[in-house]
């Protein structure tokens, strides 16, 4: 099993940063992927950015050019960076990871974005 604790949410003004970490009770370096998502209020859950075993990382158009998600294989925890935050990055952000064949999730962590 893996447990997944994300951190860092808060409240921020918009055009400010945020960075959020998610600690894993297993060596990110065996994970296969690991990915942040977020959930709106009366929103469906959606992928914010995924990251490969190998390190490559992918976003979602609409955090381009702001978020940047990383890895710290000596710390077991995942990042992700965002930057010029908008009212609509509003949200839960949640932390996954598919280990040996199986999707773990986080608690969340709440990001909230004033215009």
């Amino acid at each position: 099993q893996v447990q997944l604790v994300e951190s860092g949410g808060g409240l921020v003004q918009a055009g400010g940063s945020l960075r959020l970490s998610c600690a894993a009770s297993v060596s990110v370096f065996s994970i296969n992927a690991m990915g942040w998502y977020r959930q709106a209020p009366g929103k469906q859950r959606e992928l914010v950015a995924a990251i490969s075993s190998g390190g490559t990382a992918n976003y979602a158009d609409a955090v381009k050019g702001r978020f940047t998600f990383s890895r710290d294989n000596a710390k077991n925890t995942v990042t992700l960076q965002m930057n010029s935050l908008k009212p609509e990055d509003t949200g839960v952000y949640y932390c996954n990871a598919l280990y040996s064949s199986r999707w773990y999730w986080g608690q969340g962590t709440q990001v909230t974005v004033s215009s």
